[in-house]
């Protein structure tokens, strides 16, 4: 993940101030690490602010919003000034061994249902869902597409359940436990006491949050909260993807890595024009944003 981040001079800086809080970060970008929740976590963490350093300070891009997908909203609280980059990377590494505590010795995994809207999911849901092997929705990443959290045998009854429906399909996601979900509700409370002790510094860019799909201009305390409420609680991507059309956003890059995001932003927004940072090619994201100069930028 990182070895294909752009070579520029503020990536080269990100890397050196990670280095400087995480050691070495050789093993951070190794198959076995980024197989853990912690280390997954970090490198999606430094990949995105490295990514968005380079767009501000290298070609002098800034974003007039900034929005993150789960982990993804460290970075974006980075980039709006509520966060240093060190106070993400500790808040991270947090997250990530308290959301493995959580989990425990249980069989846990999430998984994207493709193809049912959420009345559906709903249902399907509660119809699946025993005390024994829990069932969530965990992300509403489309109006089609709701990723659920849960035991393993909850997911496999629920795949059953989904293609009786009419599903595409469910397809598992390369994760270490759950999230987005009442499991790690001790996460959300112990995150929120630490970042309760971060410095409070004026907000720079709107956020657009996780947990409510809403904007925010200038409440610090509402990134944070936010940051800490997102691990117990859904994701509302769907939504935050389309208030920002709403908000008259013409053109958004996500940040390292994949490309996940832009095809969901192309589904729910087909106005915005989306491009993904994903690889050492960023002169592509320059010339793809020059092609809709008009409007925000997120």
């Amino acid at each position: 993940m990182l070895h294909r981040l752009p070579d520029t001079p503020a990536v080269h800086r990100t890397l050196a101030e990670a280095r400087g809080e995480l050691g070495d970060l050789g093993p951070a970008d190794k198959e076995k690490t980024l197989a853990t929740t912690a280390g997954s976590q970090v490198a999606l963490l430094v990949a995105g602010v490295a990514g968005a350093r380079a767009l501000t300070e290298d070609l002098g891009l800034p974003p007039d919003y900034v929005a993150g997908h789960s982990v993804g909203a460290f970075g974006a609280a980075v980039a709006a000034g509520v966060l240093t980059f060190p106070e993400a990377l500790a808040a991270v590494r947090l997250r990530g061994d308290l959301m493995r505590r959580a989990a425990g010795e249980g069989n846990w995994a999430m998984a994207a249902l493709l193809g049912l809207r959420e009345p559906a999911v709903r249902t399907l849901v509660e119809r699946t869902a025993t005390p024994d092997h829990p069932l969530w929705i965990a992300c509403f990443n489309a109006a089609d597409e709701i990723v659920l959290s849960g035991t393993a045998d909850a997911l496999d009854r629920a795949e059953e359940a989904a293609r009786g429906a009419g599903a595409r399909g469910i397809r598992r996601l390369a994760v270490a436990t759950a999230s987005h979900c009442p499991l790690q509700n001790d996460t959300a409370r112990r995150l929120a006491r630490h970042l309760s002790g971060v410095p409070r510094r004026r907000q720079l860019v709107p956020y657009l949050t996780n947990t409510r799909g809403r904007c925010v201009r200038s409440d610090p305390e509402a990134v944070l909260d936010d940051l800490a409420r997102a691990v117990a609680r859904p994701v509302r991507w769907y939504d935050a993807t389309r208030l920002a059309a709403e908000l008259g956003v013409t053109r958004a890059v996500q940040l390292p890595p994949g490309h996940v995001l832009v095809d969901l932003l192309s589904t729910a927004a087909p106005a915005v024009r989306a491009v993904a940072m994903d690889g050492p090619d960023i002169d592509r994201v320059v010339r793809a944003l020059r092609r809709h100069r008009e409007g925000p930028v997120t």
